[in-house]
Order: structure tokens, then sequence, then C-alpha cells
């Protein structure tokens, strides 16, 4: 491969490599951007979980490294009313679990918030003025997303069908990141809830590029050289990457984590809402096993978690309610450093 295919985006990101890291909320942060920015790719920084306190100290952090284009992400799903009715029937639910381990259902633990895009997100974006700044679960309202656009930062979002790349294209997208069902962490599925018709990579990828004239990032499922090549052939002009970065020493995550990616096969992961209340692939625990990884009785996002904190914290063995979010593709991961990584893939895919 002589060229990249989508030079033109390339040059308006400012970036060298046409490799995004995925900004996993919880598992990544400055140091895993800065190591691939340094080595060319766009570096990007999971904001939806972070104070503006934190995540201004993430950008100062990233800043001071170099000066490289800068990806900050965001959620933009709607902060969901306590519906009791649901809260009791999850709770019900989970009743043997919190049996089994003598804990009462009222125990309070605090679970990490997920924030939609607001205000005072905005602000974070009017004042740090990354270059990038892209979406999850749609994308904000019309006067949020006129202010980001009016800092010169290029918006992505993610669609996860046609319908909704569409949508993203209509609604002022600059690029779409489309997301097959192999990708690990959340769905970023916005105009649909029937987790059943999601489209995997191979079939969506040429889709919308067909119906959307703005470039189109591959995600999900693309792990090496050979699924960046893949996704350029199907149409992609970039490709964005999470889960192979997850065993990168940059990757915040605990050594189970860890642990249980490197000894993942091809089939031990699942689309799952029990984790958070919105759908995700993550590996297998005994939660998803026992009671099967999509529950009606799930609270809307990001309330189901905190019924789960107490479990997680009570529990004999960390597997049994762990949330560790990865993709299909993890038996295809190798524990390198981020910037080695990226530079290997870059230097792999251009020597097909």
């Amino acid at each position: 491969m002589t060229a990249w295919p989508n030079k033109r985006f390339l040059d308006v990101l400012r970036i060298d490599l046409p490799i995004i890291q995925a900004p996993m909320a919880g598992a990544s942060g400055a140091e895993m951007a800065i190591a691939v920015a340094r080595a060319g790719g766009l570096g990007s920084l999971p904001c939806a979980i972070l104070s503006i306190e934190q995540a201004h100290a993430e950008i100062a952090r990233f800043r001071a490294a170099g000066s490289w284009p800068l990806n900050l992400n965001f959620f933009c799903h709607a902060p969901p009313a306590l519906d009791r009715e649901r809260d009791a029937a999850w709770k019900k639910a989970l009743a043997p679990y919190y049996e089994e381990l003598a804990i009462t259902p009222d125990a309070a633990l605090a679970a990490p918030t997920r924030s939609p895009f607001n205000e005072s997100m905005c602000g974070l974006v009017e004042a740090s003025r990354p270059e990038v700044v892209s979406f999850h679960f749609g994308l904000p309202d019309g006067d949020l997303l006129n202010r980001v656009k009016a800092t010169g930062a290029k918006v992505l979002s993610t669609a996860t069908t046609v319908g909704e790349a569409r949508w993203l294209e209509a609604h002022g997208c600059d690029a779409l990141i489309a997301q097959g069902a192999e990708a690990g962490g959340h769905r970023g599925m916005f105009l649909t809830r029937d987790v059943t018709t999601q489209v995997g990579t191979l079939a969506l990828v040429p889709q919308v590029v067909d119906a959307v004239s703005i470039p189109v990032i591959a995600a999900g499922g693309i792990a090496d050289a050979r699924g960046i090549v893949a996704a350029f052939a199907l149409g992609a002009g970039l490709v964005q990457i999470g889960t192979a970065y997850l065993f990168c020493p940059e990757a915040i995550i605990d050594p189970l984590h860890r642990a249980a990616l490197l000894r993942a096969r091809d089939t031990d992961t699942a689309i799952t809402n029990m984790m958070t209340g919105r759908p995700a692939r993550a590996i297998m625990n005994r939660l998803m096993r026992e009671m099967g990884p999509m529950s009606p009785s799930a609270p809307e996002f990001p309330l189901a978690s905190s019924a789960l904190a107490p479990l997680r914290s009570a529990a004999r063995t960390p597997e049994d309610f762990a949330q560790r979010w990865s993709g299909q593709a993890a038996p295809l991961g190798i524990e390198l450093p981020a910037e080695v990584l990226t530079r290997q893939l870059a230097d792999r895919t251009r020597a097909f």
C-alpha cells in the first residue's frame, strides 16, 4: 500500500496515520492519547465519566506533552428519570445474589457517573479548543452542536446502521464512525433499540460508504493490519481501534481485566445491557451467563450499574459481576506500548 486512501481527511485532522484510538471511558486517558499521537495517530480523551476539573487536567497533560491534534469524546444520551417500578424489578432480579453475599438491596455504593454532553462540557470544549470532538449515542442539541463547530473542531459521531449514518451526515457531522457489532464497549446506537439487528463491520462499512458523502471511519473487530486493509478495501478512509489498545501498558484497567483479555477466545464476549442499562459488548461474567446477557428489567442507562456496585464490592470472585469491556478481536491483541503498536499497525498495513 503506497498511499493512505483518504489523505485529504488526514490533512484536515493534521495526523500522519489513519488510526484513531478509541476513547474508552474508564480505560484510557492522557497517557494513552499522548502515545498514539506521538506515533502519528489521533489520540482521544474520554470525557463522559470525568468531572470538568478532571477533564481540564487530562487535556493539560496532553497539551504539555506536544502539539498534536486531540479528540475529546462525549456521550449524548438523554438523562433518565428514575422508574421506581423498573428499579424494584431490577433489584428483585438481583435479589438471589444479594442474599448469597449477605448484603441488603439498599446497600449504597457509588457507581461511575456518565453525564451527557451539556452546557458545562460545551464550555470545556470552547475553553480547550480540541481539534476533534466526537460523540456517542447521536449528537447534542443544535445550539450546543453549533457552539462546538464554532470553535473550529471537526465533529464525529458513531453510526451502527445506515439510517444513523444518514442522520449524522444530515445533522452536521464532518465524518462518522461506522461501528460494527464486533466492537467492544457501548453500542453507539441511537435511532434503534433492537440489538438483534445490529450489523457487523464487514456488512456495515460498505453500505455506509455508499449512503453518505462524508469520510467513514471503520470500527469493530479491527486489531491488526489485516483488519485495517480490509476496512480500506470496504471504502473506509480511517479506522478506530479500541480493544487492541487495552493490551498496552497505558491502558487504565485492573490486572484481572488484563488477564481476562489475555485468555479471551473469540466466543467469550457478548452484547449485554446488564452492566449499565445500555447494550455494550463485554467479556462474559457469572451474571451474564446465569441471567442471560440482555434483561428487560435493567434500568435505563446508566442507572443499572448502581445496583451492581455493592455486588461487585462484596463478590467472592471478582469475575462474577465484573464490567470488562472487550471486542470480539481480543485474541488478536498483543502486549506492546501504545506508540509502538500504532507504528507497527501502520507499517504492516503499508507492507500489504
